[in-house]
């Protein structure tokens, strides 16, 4: 079975820094910019658990999967 892979935006304009998905990303796909707010550094090691969206306080964080073809 072929690795699904997944798309991972954050809305900088409502980040508020809190770094909630940077600590609670299983697979560390986020770092912080020199304004603490979030980035999506390794979107390739995203597993599609969809943590960091369901626990972002301003929903500014969107996972979606990226159809293969």
């Amino acid at each position: 079975m072929a690795k699904k892979n997944f798309g991972i935006t954050v809305d900088r304009k409502i980040c508020k820094s809190c770094g909630i998905c940077v600590a609670f990303c299983p697979v560390s796909v986020f770092t912080t910019d020199h304004d603490d707010k979030a980035v999506v550094t390794y979107p390739e090691k995203c597993t599609g658990c969809r943590q960091c969206e369901l626990l972002c306080p301003d929903y500014c964080i969107d996972v979606e999967e990226i159809a293969h073809g």
